[in-house]
């Protein structure tokens, strides 16, 4: 691809290069198109004219082959793009069946569906807990109030 794309790019030079020779001509024809109509040479005059139009011809067709040239050279790269890409898919594929031969699914599912139903389980037993904590922590307050409600009665009336 790459040999290619160099012959192309050298394909496209040597046209650039007759595109630059035929509008050196084409103004040197020109300069002398202007002499000869000084010199009212009008035959001589309307064949340079001739001439000067079939340059500009064979410039537009060089011009569409460069474009032509350069078109094919892009497709080449988008090509070799494509096929690198089409690589890279088939060495994930391979990759991602390796991965699924090693992990088993439904062994992984039951797991997560066990683990779940022992945190829910734990989330309730810790639900329960903190109840009971709560319900003791009031009863050790309303203990402790209690005290401090008969303290204070005993040092207010002296025991």
């Amino acid at each position: 691809v790459r040999k290619w794309r160099q012959s192309i790019q050298s394909q496209q030079r040597v046209l650039q290069r007759q595109i630059r020779n035929i509008e050196m001509e084409e103004t040197k024809t020109k300069r002398i198109l202007k002499g000869l109509a000084k010199k009212n040479d009008l035959k001589s005059c309307r064949i340079l004219a001739k001439e000067l139009v079939r340059s500009e011809r064979q410039k537009q067709r060089l011009h569409i082959s460069v474009a032509q040239l350069n078109s094919i050279s892009m497709e080449l790269q988008r090509q070799t793009a494509m096929l690198k890409v089409a690589g890279q898919l088939s060495q994930s594929t391979q990759l991602m069946r390796q991965v699924n031969s090693l992990v088993k699914m439904p062994q992984i599912a039951a797991a997560v569906q066990e683990m779940s139903r022992e945190m829910m389980k734990a989330g309730i037993i810790s639900e329960m807990m903190e109840d009971t904590l709560d319900m003791l922590d009031e009863d050790d307050v309303e203990d402790e109030a209690e005290e401090e409600v008969n303290k204070i009665l005993f040092e207010i009336t002296d025991g």
